[in-house]
């Protein structure tokens, strides 16, 4: 199963479900990097509301995943987190390194807004600062 990334005004919208295999959920990760490049999206939410469960290798993927759409040039929020996912995640010693999290995709949205907003507002002091 090929998971589908949605564009909308500039920002991917995607969700993980949980009958994904490995080699799906690694495929997942080489399309959104391609989509995030192809489309210059400057942003992505990564909602896993769906999964009831996440292992190591979910989180590992999560993260490098989250990871490669910021250095591509995007910002990201993963949304949905389970409360059993986060309890399972602090057992396990894994967490979302520099990965920004929201309770459902409203606040997915409004928190990559204001990402986005900040990162240009950034930008465009460093322009004017270069101009100086």
């Amino acid at each position: 199963m090929k998971v589908p990334i949605l564009q909308l005004r500039g920002v991917l919208l995607t969700s993980l479900q949980p009958e994904l295999t490995d080699e799906e959920i690694l495929g997942f990760q080489d399309d959104l990097a391609r989509r995030v490049a192809a489309t210059d999206a400057n942003g992505v939410v990564i909602d896993i509301t769906a999964l009831d469960v996440v292992d190591s290798f979910i989180a590992r993927v999560i993260n490098e995943t989250a990871r490669m759409a910021r250095f591509l040039g995007a910002e990201v929020v993963v949304c949905g987190m389970q409360p059993a996912v986060a309890l399972t995640l602090i057992e396990m010693g894994r967490e979302l390194i520099e990965v920004e999290t929201a309770l459902n995709l409203d606040q997915a949205m409004e928190n990559l807004q204001r990402r986005i907003a900040s990162r240009a507002g950034e930008s465009q002091a460093q322009s004017e600062d270069a101009m100086e």
